[in-house]
C-alpha cells in the first residue's frame, strides 16, 4: 500500500475560504449553460486588435527592457498615466511615487491585508461585501466587522458604532456600483462616512474597480477627495476597461503606506508583469480610453435595462432587487424561508447558472440574496435566462 503522507497545513490557510465563484464557474463552463453566476467583462469590449498592435509596437521598439526584471513600483509611464486620470476624472493631484502597480486587485488586497492585519485585528466591510476581499484579509486571520449596505450606502450611525466600537485597522468599502449589491453611495453618505474617519484612527479603504461604468446620474466624489491622504488607499483595476487576463492594478496611498506594500510585494513577488504594464501603457498612448469606455458603458446600460425590465415583468412580486446605476451586477433578495442555494441548485437543471449570496458574508448569512451579473450575457440569453429563472422562482416560491 502506498504511503498517504499526513501534511500539517497552517492555520491561515484553513482560515482561508474558497473562491465559491471559480467552483461554481467550473460547473459553468458547458456550453448550453446561460450563466449569469461570474463577473466577467464581455469579450465584444476585449481589444485584441487595439492590444496586439501595442505589444508589436513594445516588442519591435524595446523588446529586451520590456522582457527583462523591473522595478517593483511599476512602469513609471504607466504609473503616470494613473495619476493624470485622477487629475481628469477627480481633480485630484496625485504623485506618481504613490503609487504602486499590481498583479490585479486580487493581489492588491492580499497585499493590504498583509501589510495591516495581525491575527485577531478588527476589519470593517460592508454586508454584503466582496468575497474577494473576504477571502484575501481571511488569510490574515482578522475579526470582521460587518456593516449591513442599505440604498443609499452603510447606515452611518452603525458605521460610527463599528469605528468607536471595534476600532479597525482599516474599513474596507466598494462606493460604486459595489460588487455584489450594485449599490452606489449616495454624495451625502460619503460625506458623512468621510467625517466619521476625521475623528476616527481606522484608514479606509476605497476600491473604485467599477467607478468607470456609470450609467447616469450625479459624479461622485472619490474618498480621496474627502480625507487627508494618510487616511484613504484609492484602489483601482484595468480588468473591467481593458483586460482582466493582463492581471493589473494599483494601489495609491501615502509615501508610509507605498513603501511598506513594495516590501511586501517584494517578498511575493519583485515586480508586476513589465510586459503587459509596457503594452498597457503602449495602448493608453494609440487609443482613446474614454471612447471605449464609454461604448463599454451604453452596452452594459442597455444590458442591465433589459435585465430589470424582464425582472419587472416575468418576476414574482415577492422578490426584490437592486437598481443599479453602473457596474456589472443586480443583488436580488429572496422572501423569508427560501434558500438561494436551493434556488442555485433548481435553476441550474434548468441550464440558468446564478451565484448564491453566502459567500459575500462573513458570518454566515447571505442565503436569501443572489447577485445577477449582466455584463457577460448579450440580449438572446439575458431574454432566455430571465425567462427561465422566472419560471423555476414561481415554482418555488409557492413551496417555501
Amino acid at each position: 500500500m502506498p504511503h498517504i503522507p499526513s501534511y500539517r497545513f497552517s492555520r491561515r490557510i484553513a482560515a482561508t475560504p474558497r473562491s465559491m465563484i471559480r467552483e461554481i464557474l467550473k460547473v459553468t463552463e458547458r456550453p448550453d449553460i446561460i450563466s449569469f453566476a461570474g463577473g466577467l467583462p464581455n469579450p465584444a469590449f476585449l481589444d485584441t486588435t487595439g492590444v496586439a498592435r501595442a505589444a508589436e509596437a513594445v516588442l519591435s521598439e524595446d523588446g529586451c527592457a520590456a522582457l527583462q526584471y523591473a522595478t517593483s513600483e511599476g512602469f513609471l509611464p504607466l504609473r503616470e498615466w494613473i495619476a493624470g486620470r485622477y487629475k481628469a476624472r477627480f481633480g485630484l493631484s496625485v504623485d506618481p511615487g504613490d503609487i504602486l502597480i499590481t498583479h490585479g486587485s486580487q493581489q492588491t488586497l492580499d497585499i493590504l491585508g498583509r501589510i495591516f492585519i495581525d491575527e485577531g485585528d478588527a476589519v470593517a466591510i460592508e454586508a454584503p461585501g466582496y468575497l474577494g476581499a473576504i477571502q484575501a484579509f481571511s488569510q490574515y486571520m482578522p475579526k470582521f466587522h460587518a456593516v449591513p449596505l442599505g440604498e443609499e450606502g452603510p447606515d452611518p450611525t452603525t458605521y460610527a458604532g463599528v469605528l468607536e466600537q471595534a476600532r479597525p485597522v482599516f474599513s474596507y468599502v466598494i462606493p460604486n456600483s459595489q460588487n455584489p449589491s450594485g449599490i452606489t453611495y449616495t454624495t451625502g453618505c460619503r460625506k458623512e462616512l468621510a467625517g466619521i474617519h476625521e475623528e476616527s484612527s481606522t484608514l479606509l479603504i476605497e476600491d473604485d474597480a467599477y467607478g468607470e461604468i456609470r450609467f447616469n446620474g450625479e459624479k461622485r466624489p472619490s474618498f480621496g477627495m474627502l480625507l487627508p491622504r494618510e487616511k484613504v488607499v484609492l484602489l483601482g483595476s484595468f480588468s473591467k476597461i481593458v483586460s482582466p487576463g493582463m492581471r493589473l492594478g494599483w494601489l495609491c496611498a501615502s509615501k508610509e503606506i507605498v513603501d511598506q506594500a513594495v516590501t511586501a510585494k517584494q517578498a511575493s513577488d519583485l515586480h508586476s508583469n513589465i510586459l503587459a504594464q509596457r503594452i498597457l501603457c503602449r495602448y493608453f498612448q494609440e487609443n482613446d480610453i474614454s471612447t471605449h469606455i464609454s461604448r463599454i458603458t451604453r452596452a452594459y446600460s442597455a444590458q442591465c435595462s433589459l435585465m430589470l425590465r424582464l425582472m419587472d415583468e416575468l418576476f414574482p412580486g415577492e422578490i426584490r432587487y437592486t437598481r443599479p446605476d453602473g457596474g456589472m451586477f443586480i443583488w436580488l433578495t429572496l422572501p423569508p424561508g427560501c434558500s438561494a442555494m436551493e434556488l442555485w441548485r433548481r435553476a441550474l437543471k434548468e441550464n440558468v447558472a446564478i451565484l448564491p449570496g453566502t459567500p459575500f458574508y462573513t458570518d454566515g448569512r447571505g442565503d436569501q440574496g443572489v447577485r445577477l451579473n449582466f455584463s457577460n450575457s448579450d440580449e438572446e440569453k439575458i431574454v432566455a435566462g430571465m425567462t427561465r429563472l422566472a419560471g423555476v422562482l414561481k415554482g418555488y416560491l409557492k413551496e417555501c
